[in-house]
């Protein structure tokens, strides 16, 4: 997958925004504010107002919408909802890219990417690793797979978005990387939950306690994930500094903590077995990154 690169500033182009929630309108208004023309279409007419008053032109329909632009983006709820709003138009299709900005499954992505492609129209996925408030910010960006040659054509308007970030003509792969960051970030929920539900059990303010965790959990995962990669990619997982045979004994004493403060075991059990069959494996001197290729077993 390519780093992000410098795109040029673009000239004003055509773009349809299809899906106006939250994140649909931040990204009409980022298109807006960098000077593209923008037609948008929303299932509720009530969601058109904010950005019609910024200079969007309503469609009165999503075929409408689609034929204003060459490049239509689509920001649904769902990809069915997607499927049911695209399979009345296909005759119109020919010609258009539509990029899909909506969550979904590899195999999601790749089965409509077929069927648009079947349409004789350019598919792109998009998974959008940001809130909206990140959009067109440095903070946010959008990874993109599917129809290369689209995604060169268009790069330049999409970057009004914020970082483009191409992963490969495999139509899957955004969504690919999307949720395995999205994995990534829920793992740390998981864990900052985890803790906080074991000091309010002890009646430590949240307040008290959050600082020392955001300051534990930088400096814990502060180049891990490069270490990560190396070790994945080399296959050598040795370790001299916390091996898993080190650590699996230690989650007996979690549990029992979680017990004994009335917290639920259910989020860390699993992890714990994960130890637990680490060393029972033969894999006690190995460090962390060698339960990356256990969950793949």
């Amino acid at each position: 997958m390519s780093e992000f690169t410098a795109t040029p500033a673009s000239a004003p182009a055509r773009v349809s925004v299809i899906g106006l929630g939250l994140m649909g309108s931040a990204l009409a208004a980022a298109l807006l504010n960098a000077g593209h023309q923008v037609t948008v279409w929303n299932r509720s007419p009530a969601k058109v107002g904010i950005l019609a008053a910024q200079g969007a032109v309503p469609a009165d329909s999503p075929a409408a919408a689609i034929a204003a632009s060459d490049l239509t983006i689509l920001c649904l709820t769902t990809y069915d909802n997607v499927s049911e709003l695209l399979e009345p138009l296909a005759d119109s299709l020919a010609g258009r890219v539509l990029a899909n900005l909506t969550n979904g499954t590899p195999d999601q992505a790749r089965t409509l990417a077929a069927w648009v492609e079947a349409q004789g129209a350019a598919y792109l996925d998009g998974g959008i690793m940001a809130v909206p408030q990140m959009i067109a910010t440095p903070a946010g960006y959008v990874l993109y797979s599917g129809d290369e040659q689209a995604y060169e054509t268009h790069r330049a308007t999409l970057a009004a978005l914020g970082g483009t970030r191409w992963t490969g003509t495999d139509p899957g792969f955004a969504a690919l990387y999307d949720m395995s960051l999205l994995t990534g970030m829920y793992g740390m929920i998981t864990g900052i939950s985890q803790a906080f539900a074991v000091m309010r059990s002890a009646n430590v303010p949240a307040a008290e306690f959050g600082p020392l965790l955001e300051n534990w959990v930088i400096a814990m995962t502060q180049g891990l994930t490069a270490d990560y990669a190396r070790a994945l990619d080399s296959g050598d997982h040795l370790t001299d500094v916390a091996s898993l045979g080190m650590q699996a004994p230690a989650f007996d004493n979690l549990l029992d903590l979680y017990r004994a403060q009335g917290v639920s075991t259910d989020l860390f059990e699993p992890l714990a077995a994960l130890f637990k069959r680490s060393v029972e494996e033969g894999h006690a001197a190995d460090g962390l990154s060698r339960l990356a290729e256990l969950v793949r077993k």
